[in-house]
């Protein structure tokens, strides 16, 4: 059965690449070019331990995902954030296509995954995006990318936005 998504967050969290997040404690300082794509992949490898909780399906409460809806977040979010990074790298300055994270919760249900399945999808995304962060040169770093929204990024800024999203989501299910 579909569960309906709670309430969107429709916060503009693109402050996370120049501030510290105050509710997970994410410093964007503390990212650079050396430590992106190993954090990514640590963060990445948190998840299978999450997927194994006895209560993965459970909301805490109707306002917020449970941790398997986050997990099924956090593997979306590797696959797009790949996506959009190697897309800067391939074009000058893209527009991103809209991405409604609530409607994909919905589409791919989220709320009746897999833990498993989730768990290997997470470590299969975060395979094939990884070394796309890995593999920018330095002078790659500073190409510009656009959301539908207007936001700009640069390949740099689009990686702490990423990986604040999924610590973050760690932080949100207490891991």
């Amino acid at each position: 059965m579909t569960l309906p998504v709670p309430p969107p967050d429709d916060k503009d969290w693109t402050w996370v690449i120049s501030a510290p997040c105050r509710e997970c404690g994410f410093d964007p300082a503390t990212v650079g070019p050396a430590t992106l794509a190993d954090r990514l992949a640590r963060a990445a490898a948190r998840w299978p331990a999450v997927l194994t909780r006895p209560d993965v399906a459970q909301r805490p409460s109707s306002l917020v995902w449970s941790p398997l809806e986050y997990a099924a977040h956090v593997r979306d979010v590797y696959e797009l954030f790949g996506r959009r990074a190697a897309l800067m790298l391939e074009q000058d300055d893209p527009q991103f296509d809209n991405w409604d994270q609530d409607a994909t919760a919905l589409e791919r249900d989220y709320a009746v995954s897999d833990p498993a399945t989730v768990a290997a999808e997470i470590a299969a995304t975060a395979a094939g995006t990884v070394p796309v962060f890995s593999a920018v040169t330095s002078d790659a770093w500073e190409r510009t990318g656009r959301r539908s929204n207007g936001s700009r990024f640069t390949v740099a800024t689009l990686g702490v936005y990423f990986l604040h999203d999924v610590e973050h989501h760690l932080h949100d299910v207490g891991a």
